[in-house]
């Protein structure tokens, strides 16, 4: 997808969003939008009788990815059809009291991955893009390395070069010969066209989409929000395509073909023990996608993933909650399948550690692009 095409869609996705630039409940606090969430669980768990059942629906990742999950350990559970859909990507640890020879180390790794600049450099545990940042020379990897906490893994993975960002969820339960797409979310990070005459910060408050989340995309953009973009440029305001950084969502369940729903299922049986789980990817053109084609997957989620098509900034409450619920309810019900084979979740405790752990490790990662 060009930056003409990239632009053209945008266009298009904004003159389709008559209604609201937001949803009445998009920036709703955490605690806000998800007690009704929390509720749904804790009712489902006394169900189930485990509260932390979930950590079943995908046994071969750590806590089944509701929590503290390793990037590069999910990567390298893919097989030989589902690889070649994998951005290339290499893991590695930072030295435990100094950054002597991180770089060396760094780049040696790169090499024997194939990997050449520019990389997205991102932490092994983290979420919601925290810590993530597009890394386009060694002065620069150099800085992210001494940045990173000691002792702690992270990943290099190439910078794909399609603008087009997805995500899929693919729900398949024990026993089933084929799973299924039940969400697909289009994403739109937040641009700016330039005209030669007003600033990045004056184009943002002149869009009412970017105006309304003017306080997401003001704070991160610092000095650059003075400068000036030339006519037709387009300005990139964030790079993680996160909602709660500024990206437009999209619901793009309509996309899904025979071809992409089969193409995604042969990936998603060439995971092992992976039976839940939001597949991020980068795609060429939504032609291209449609066909199970031009695409490249960044990272698969867990249990602890979401729909992310409920931000469609048109979606309403009621249809949200349903999506939310209808979910993690499908990861309780492939948790129970799983315990009857025998398995056992992971203790709450040891969930309640790796959760603090996450959180610990967030907090001290290199600020994100």
């Amino acid at each position: 997808m060009s930056s003409a095409s990239l632009a053209a869609s945008i266009g298009k996705l904004t003159r389709s969003r008559p209604k609201r630039p937001v949803s009445f409940f998009e920036f709703w606090p955490d605690w806000l939008f998800y007690a009704p969430v929390v509720a749904f669980w804790v009712l489902q768990s006394l169900r189930y009788r485990s509260i932390t059942l979930p950590s079943l629906a995908n046994p071969r990742i750590n806590a089944g990815g509701i929590c503290g999950e390793s990037k590069n350990e999910i990567l390298g559970l893919a097989g030989p059809a589902a690889r070649p859909w994998v951005a290339d990507y290499v893991g590695l640890t930072v030295s435990g009291h100094t950054q002597a020879n991180d770089l060396r180390r760094a780049l040696a790794a790169m090499e024997q991955a194939g990997l050449a600049f520019p990389v997205v450099a991102k932490p092994d545990i983290s979420c919601n893009g925290v810590g993530v940042r597009v890394i386009r020379d060694e002065d620069q990897l150099n800085a992210y390395l001494s940045a990173f906490p000691r002792a702690t893994a992270l990943q290099l993975q190439t910078l794909v070069s399609y603008e087009g960002e997805a995500g899929i969820f693919y729900i398949r339960h024990p026993g089933e010969r084929t799973g299924r797409i039940t969400s697909v979310t289009l994403k739109y990070p937040p641009i700016v066209v330039g005209d030669g005459r007003r600033s990045v910060k004056e184009l943002i408050a002149a869009d009412d989409r970017l105006n309304a989340i003017s306080h997401l995309l003001l704070p991160k953009l610092g000095a650059k929000a003075a400068r000036v973009p030339a006519p037709n440029e387009q300005a990139a305001l964030v790079f993680v395509g996160n909602h709660c950084r500024g990206s437009t969502f999209k619901d793009g369940l309509s996309i899904v073909t025979p071809a992409l729903a089969a193409r995604i299922d042969e990936i998603m049986q060439d995971m092992p023990g992976v039976y839940f789980s939001r597949i991020d990817l980068r795609y060429e053109s939504l032609e291209a996608l449609r066909e199970g084609q031009g695409f490249k997957i960044i990272e698969f989620n867990g249990s602890g993933s979401e729909a992310t098509h409920i931000w469609d900034p048109e979606m309403t409450l009621r249809n949200a909650y349903a999506a939310q619920f209808h979910h993690y309810g499908e990861s309780f019900r492939i948790g129970a399948a799983m315990r009857e084979t025998g398995l056992k979740p992971i203790g709450p405790l040891k969930l309640l550690a790796l959760w603090q752990n996450q959180k610990r490790l967030m907090r001290a990662y290199p600020v994100n692009d």
